[in-house]
Protein backbone atom coordinates (compact mmCIF):
# COMPACT_ATOMS: atom_id res chain seq x y z
CA UNK A 1 0.00 0.00 0.00
CA UNK A 2 2.53 2.68 1.21
CA UNK A 3 4.87 2.02 -2.80
CA UNK A 4 1.84 2.86 -4.84
CA UNK A 5 0.80 5.27 -2.56
CA UNK A 6 3.83 7.55 -2.56
CA UNK A 7 4.28 7.16 -6.24
CA UNK A 8 0.97 8.53 -6.74
CA UNK A 9 1.34 10.82 -4.47
CA UNK A 10 5.33 12.20 -5.38
CA UNK A 11 4.29 12.58 -8.98
CA UNK A 12 1.08 13.98 -8.94
CA UNK A 13 3.34 16.86 -6.71
CA UNK A 14 5.19 17.45 -9.10
CA UNK A 15 3.01 17.17 -11.94
CA UNK A 16 0.91 20.10 -9.90
CA UNK A 17 3.76 21.96 -9.24
CA UNK A 18 5.25 22.43 -12.57
CA UNK A 19 1.62 23.23 -14.14
CA UNK A 20 1.01 26.09 -11.27
CA UNK A 21 4.83 27.34 -12.28
CA UNK A 22 3.50 27.50 -15.98
CA UNK A 23 0.34 28.56 -14.94
CA UNK A 24 0.83 31.56 -12.62
CA UNK A 25 4.70 32.25 -14.06
CA UNK A 26 5.37 32.91 -10.70
CA UNK A 27 8.40 30.49 -9.07
CA UNK A 28 8.03 31.39 -5.50
CA UNK A 29 8.01 29.29 -2.26
CA UNK A 30 3.84 29.39 -2.50
CA UNK A 31 3.70 27.05 -5.28
CA UNK A 32 5.28 23.85 -3.45
CA UNK A 33 3.40 24.66 -0.22
CA UNK A 34 0.05 24.47 -2.44
CA UNK A 35 1.12 21.45 -4.49
CA UNK A 36 1.73 19.89 -1.71
CA UNK A 37 -1.27 20.19 -0.05
CA UNK A 38 -3.17 19.18 -3.09
CA UNK A 39 -1.39 16.67 -3.81
CA UNK A 40 -2.00 15.03 -0.83
CA UNK A 41 -5.41 15.99 0.02
CA UNK A 42 -6.19 13.83 -3.14
CA UNK A 43 -4.02 10.72 -2.13
CA UNK A 44 -5.48 10.67 1.38
CA UNK A 45 -9.03 10.07 0.41
CA UNK A 46 -8.18 7.37 -2.33
CA UNK A 47 -6.17 5.47 0.63
CA UNK A 48 -8.02 6.26 3.31
CA UNK A 49 -10.12 2.77 4.12
CA UNK A 50 -6.86 0.92 3.41
CA UNK A 51 -5.64 2.99 6.05
CA UNK A 52 -7.98 2.72 8.29
CA UNK A 53 -7.94 -1.78 7.87
CA UNK A 54 -3.86 -1.45 8.05
CA UNK A 55 -4.18 0.50 11.91
CA UNK A 56 -7.32 -1.55 13.01
CA UNK A 57 -5.21 -5.09 11.96
CA UNK A 58 -1.86 -3.49 14.13
CA UNK A 59 -3.78 -2.29 16.53
CA UNK A 60 -5.21 -5.39 17.74
CA UNK A 61 -3.61 -8.10 15.84
CA UNK A 62 -7.09 -9.70 13.92
CA UNK A 63 -7.03 -12.38 11.62
CA UNK A 64 -8.35 -11.81 8.50
CA UNK A 65 -11.50 -12.87 9.43
CA UNK A 66 -12.04 -11.40 12.43
CA UNK A 67 -11.36 -7.81 10.87
CA UNK A 68 -13.85 -8.40 8.57
CA UNK A 69 -16.13 -8.99 10.93
CA UNK A 70 -14.87 -5.66 12.40
CA UNK A 71 -15.98 -3.99 9.27
CA UNK A 72 -19.38 -5.57 8.20
CA UNK A 73 -20.06 -4.45 11.64
CA UNK A 74 -19.01 -0.68 11.26
CA UNK A 75 -20.89 -0.73 7.76
CA UNK A 76 -24.03 -1.79 8.70
CA UNK A 77 -24.10 0.50 11.82
CA UNK A 78 -22.81 3.74 10.34
CA UNK A 79 -23.07 3.11 6.40
CA UNK A 80 -19.87 3.29 3.97
CA UNK A 81 -18.30 6.12 5.21
CA UNK A 82 -17.52 4.63 8.28
CA UNK A 83 -14.57 3.44 6.34
CA UNK A 84 -13.29 6.88 6.55
CA UNK A 85 -13.26 7.33 10.11
CA UNK A 86 -10.84 9.68 10.93
CA UNK A 87 -10.52 10.86 7.23
CA UNK A 88 -11.36 14.74 9.07
CA UNK A 89 -7.95 14.04 11.43
CA UNK A 90 -6.03 12.39 8.54
CA UNK A 91 -6.55 15.35 6.31
CA UNK A 92 -5.70 17.73 8.47
CA UNK A 93 -2.45 15.86 9.71
CA UNK A 94 -1.07 15.19 6.36
CA UNK A 95 -2.31 17.73 4.03
CA UNK A 96 -0.62 20.46 6.39
CA UNK A 97 2.26 17.70 6.67
CA UNK A 98 2.57 17.89 3.45
CA UNK A 99 2.08 21.70 2.66
CA UNK A 100 4.84 22.35 5.48
CA UNK A 101 7.34 19.35 3.86
CA UNK A 102 7.18 20.31 0.58
CA UNK A 103 7.63 24.16 1.77
CA UNK A 104 10.60 23.41 4.06
CA UNK A 105 12.19 20.82 1.27
CA UNK A 106 12.35 23.11 -1.65
CA UNK A 107 13.86 25.83 0.38
CA UNK A 108 16.22 23.64 2.27
CA UNK A 109 17.49 22.35 -0.82
CA UNK A 110 17.84 25.23 -2.51
CA UNK A 111 20.21 26.36 0.60
CA UNK A 112 22.39 23.31 0.36
CA UNK A 113 22.82 23.58 -3.41
CA UNK A 114 23.53 27.26 -2.80
CA UNK A 115 26.19 26.59 -0.26
CA UNK A 116 27.58 23.66 -2.28
CA UNK A 117 27.20 25.72 -5.81
CA UNK A 118 25.43 23.24 -7.54
CA UNK A 119 22.75 23.77 -9.97
CA UNK A 120 20.93 20.08 -9.46
CA UNK A 121 20.56 18.55 -5.68
CA UNK A 122 22.54 15.29 -4.74
CA UNK A 123 21.46 12.14 -3.23
CA UNK A 124 22.87 13.35 0.10
CA UNK A 125 21.38 16.99 -0.13
CA UNK A 126 18.14 15.33 -1.10
CA UNK A 127 18.21 12.99 1.64
CA UNK A 128 19.31 15.95 4.41
CA UNK A 129 16.57 17.92 2.93
CA UNK A 130 13.97 15.18 3.36
CA UNK A 131 15.33 14.92 6.78
CA UNK A 132 15.13 18.24 8.59
CA UNK A 133 11.68 19.19 6.37
CA UNK A 134 10.27 15.74 7.47
CA UNK A 135 11.30 16.32 10.92
CA UNK A 136 9.81 19.64 11.55
CA UNK A 137 6.36 18.81 9.60
CA UNK A 138 5.72 15.58 12.17
CA UNK A 139 6.42 17.96 15.07
CA UNK A 140 4.20 20.13 14.02
CA UNK A 141 1.03 18.09 13.28
CA UNK A 142 1.48 15.02 16.47
CA UNK A 143 -1.96 16.27 17.68
CA UNK A 144 -3.81 15.28 14.66
CA UNK A 145 -1.75 12.04 14.12
CA UNK A 146 -2.68 10.90 17.73
CA UNK A 147 -6.60 11.69 16.83
CA UNK A 148 -6.10 10.29 13.63
CA UNK A 149 -5.31 6.91 14.88
CA UNK A 150 -7.50 6.60 17.67
CA UNK A 151 -10.23 7.06 15.87
CA UNK A 152 -9.45 4.05 13.26
CA UNK A 153 -8.66 2.02 16.71
CA UNK A 154 -12.44 2.61 17.48
CA UNK A 155 -13.60 1.08 14.27
CA UNK A 156 -16.23 -1.54 15.37
CA UNK A 157 -15.66 -1.54 18.80
CA UNK A 158 -19.31 -1.95 20.35
CA UNK A 159 -18.71 0.73 22.83
CA UNK A 160 -18.19 3.69 20.14
CA UNK A 161 -21.11 2.59 17.84
CA UNK A 162 -23.58 4.65 19.98
CA UNK A 163 -21.23 7.61 19.04
CA UNK A 164 -21.18 9.99 15.77
CA UNK A 165 -18.43 10.24 13.57
CA UNK A 166 -17.95 13.61 13.80
CA UNK A 167 -16.67 14.35 17.57
CA UNK A 168 -13.11 14.19 16.78
CA UNK A 169 -11.36 16.97 18.63
CA UNK A 170 -12.76 15.95 22.08
CA UNK A 171 -9.70 13.21 21.59
CA UNK A 172 -7.15 16.31 21.72
CA UNK A 173 -8.50 17.46 25.31
CA UNK A 174 -6.53 14.82 27.63
CA UNK A 175 -3.83 15.15 25.10
CA UNK A 176 -3.22 18.54 25.36
CA UNK A 177 -3.46 17.52 29.29
CA UNK A 178 -0.79 15.12 29.94
CA UNK A 179 1.98 17.13 29.12
CA UNK A 180 5.25 16.49 28.32
CA UNK A 181 5.23 12.79 29.26
CA UNK A 182 1.77 12.71 27.32
CA UNK A 183 3.12 13.70 24.58
CA UNK A 184 6.33 11.21 24.65
CA UNK A 185 3.21 8.49 25.27
CA UNK A 186 1.21 9.90 22.41
CA UNK A 187 3.78 9.04 20.08
CA UNK A 188 6.42 12.36 19.71
CA UNK A 189 9.67 10.20 19.66
CA UNK A 190 8.76 6.77 17.67
CA UNK A 191 6.49 9.53 14.89
CA UNK A 192 9.67 11.61 14.70
CA UNK A 193 11.82 8.46 14.57
CA UNK A 194 10.20 7.08 12.03
CA UNK A 195 9.33 9.61 10.06
CA UNK A 196 12.45 11.79 9.25
CA UNK A 197 14.40 8.88 7.92
CA UNK A 198 11.21 7.61 5.55
CA UNK A 199 11.21 11.09 3.97
CA UNK A 200 15.25 11.22 3.72
CA UNK A 201 14.80 7.84 1.96
CA UNK A 202 11.86 8.37 0.12
CA UNK A 203 12.67 11.54 -1.10
CA UNK A 204 16.04 11.09 -2.09
CA UNK A 205 15.15 8.10 -3.68
CA UNK A 206 12.38 9.93 -5.85
CA UNK A 207 14.88 12.42 -6.74
CA UNK A 208 17.58 9.98 -7.79
CA UNK A 209 15.17 7.62 -9.67
CA UNK A 210 13.55 10.29 -11.40
CA UNK A 211 17.16 12.05 -12.48
CA UNK A 212 18.22 9.07 -13.70
CA UNK A 213 15.53 8.20 -16.08
CA UNK A 214 15.67 11.89 -17.16
CA UNK A 215 18.79 11.93 -18.38
CA UNK A 216 18.44 8.60 -19.62
CA UNK A 217 15.79 9.55 -22.31
CA UNK A 218 17.23 13.04 -23.06
CA UNK A 219 20.37 10.35 -24.03
CA UNK A 220 18.05 8.17 -26.22
CA UNK A 221 16.36 11.17 -27.77
CA UNK A 222 19.49 12.45 -28.49
CA UNK A 223 20.90 9.81 -30.02
CA UNK A 224 17.67 8.93 -32.15
CA UNK A 225 18.27 12.50 -33.56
Amino acid sequence: MAVPATVIYFTAYDQLRDYLHARTGSQGHHIPLLAGALARLGAVTVISPLELIRTKMQSRQLSYRELGVCIQSAVAQDGWLSLWRGWGPTVLRDVPFSALYWFNYELVKEWLCGQARLDEATFMISFASGAISGTVAAVLTLPFDVVKTQRQIELGDSEVRTLPLSPDWGLLVPWCHRGTNGVLLAGFLPRVIKVAPACAIMISTYEFGKTFFQKLNQERRLRGL
